[in-house]
This record gives structure tokens, C-alpha cells and sequence, in this order.
């Protein structure tokens, strides 16, 4: 008999947030929303953009924020994009009562339901906390050997090119020509990654590789994605970076390129 999963974190949202009438969940942006007739009354949120913090992000009512924020800021926070709106960060690895965590849903749920939803809806539900926080990749999806092993070869590569150094962009790994990135990894849903640009006019002729795709926001900028989960090319990955690199770099840093003719 298998031995069973110890109950982590996003076990217990889950049955939180799914606990009320006509929740769903739906992925948006990349982390769980969890709606009702499709209002969103919570986000759950893990290490967004490399924040560090494991999160219920609850659609609260008018002063619920100042409120938590102000008398318990180590376990509040206001969070960004939605925050002016009064939305409240809960965080959950502060060792908050789970039942405490319930409480302030169930005022997120009531927030935003039809009135046929809020009048029958009884206290909230008793939780179960969780036995374990999050398994490391689940925080960090780069935190695991073969997506690793594949960011040093990268780095390697990247690294060796005139002025290049390593940084973050909305917690990925990037690499910068100088001020502007030119190629990046990103894990998610344990699929790995590299981000480099091709240039619009040349999208059309990766289109018919199925390891390739245009990404959503930087498509439109001549950007594509190679997916690096299944037998990696490095030689090809190589020629793309370089492309990529070639395009952002500066003159005096084209010319420090041991093939470049000057």
C-alpha cells in the first residue's frame, strides 16, 4: 500500500476554498483563483514573482485590511495590483490559526456571493491544518536537479558572452546584455522553459515545431519559448541565445565576440 502524501499548504486551501457553495477553481496568471459565479473571493498565491511569501489573497470587506495590517503585520500585508482595492494578504506559514484563516475567507466568500448563496451559509468550516508547508519545488518550481542542471549549462553559455550578467525578472532566472535581457527560464507546471527572441518576422517558421510556442505577453515583441523538459539541442540552444543576444548587445559588446568580423 502507498504510502500516503502528508497533508501540505495548497491541501488545505483547497478544501477551504472549495468548502463553499459554487466555488470553482481557475487558474489565472499562474496561481489559483477561487471563484464563485464567477466573482473571484480568493487567489492563492506561492512565491509570486520570487516574493518569498505563501499567500491567500482574500477580496476582504471595507477596513478588514487596515485593520490586520496595521495590529498583526507579520502575518498581513497589503498585497500589490489588488491591494488598493482593499484586498488582504494572509500569510500562511506565520502560524496563524487555521480556523482564524477560515473565518476571514468565509468574510471574502460573503464579499462577493449572490445573496441566494449568503443566506443559508453556516459558520465557517473547521480546517484541518496542514502537516507540512510546501515540498521545495512547489515554492520554487527551479528548485529541482534537472531543471538545474540545464539553468548552469545556460549560465555557462551565457555568462561567456561580452558583459553579460545573471538577474531575475518576476523571479525567473534572466540574463542581461548590459541593462537588457535577452533570454530567461521559467518552470511552470513542471514543464522548463528558455525565453529568447527571434525577431516577428521569423515566429512563423518556429510555429511548425511543436517544442516551441509564442508566449502571451512578450509574443507580440518577436519573443518564443523553447521547451526544454524533452532532449535539449544545446548547440541549438546555443545559436538561439546568440541570435537573441546579438539582437539587444551593444556595438562596442558585438565587437568583443570572437566570430563577430567588427
Amino acid at each position: 500500500m502507498p504510502a500516503r502524501k502528508p497533508r501540505d499548504i495548497s491541501m488545505a486551501v483547497r478544501d477551504l476554498c472549495l468548502w463553499f457553495p459554487e466555488a470553482e477553481e481557475v487558474l489565472s496568471h499562474g496561481s489559483p483563483d477561487f471563484r464563485v459565479r464567477g466573482k473571484t473571493f480568493a487567489t492563492y498565491s506561492i512565491n509570486h514573482h520570487g516574493d518569498g511569501r505563501i499567500a491567500l489573497i482574500l477580496h476582504s470587506p471595507t477596513g478588514t485590511q487596515q485593520f490586520y495590517t496595521e495590529n498583526e503585520p507579520d502575518a498581513f500585508y497589503v498585497p500589490p495590483y489588488v491591494g488598493a482595492k482593499g484586498w488582504l494578504g494572509v500569510l500562511l506559514d506565520k502560524d496563524l490559526s487555521w480556523d482564524q484563516i477560515s473565518t476571514l475567507t468565509r468574510d471574502a466568500y460573503l464579499n462577493v456571493a449572490p445573496a441566494a448563496l449568503q443566506n443559508e451559509l453556516p459558520a465557517a468550516p473547521h480546517i484541518k491544518a496542514p502537516e507540512i508547508s510546501l515540498h521545495p519545488e512547489d515554492f520554487d518550481p527551479m528548485n529541482n536537479p534537472a531543471a538545474q542542471k540545464k539553468l548552469h549549462k545556460l549560465q555557462k553559455f551565457c555568462l561567456s558572452l561580452p558583459e553579460v550578467t545573471q538577474d531575475t525578472t518576476f523571479g525567473d532566472p534572466a540574463f542581461r546584455a548590459g541593462k537588457k535581457s535577452f533570454c530567461s527560464l521559467h518552470r511552470r507546471a513542471r514543464v522548463l522553459r528558455l525565453a529568447i527572441w527571434v525577431g516577428v518576422d521569423a515566429q512563423p517558421a518556429y510555429g511548425f515545431d511543436k517544442r516551441f510556442e509564442i508566449p502571451r505577453y512578450t509574443g507580440h515583441n518577436g519573443w518564443i519559448e523553447l521547451n526544454l523538459e524533452q532532449l535539449v539541442d544545446w548547440q541549438e540552444v546555443e545559436s538561439l541565445v546568440l541570435l537573441s543576444y546579438r539582437h539587444f548587445a551593444l556595438q562596442r559588446m558585438l565587437k568583443q565576440l570572437p566570430d563577430d568580423p567588427g
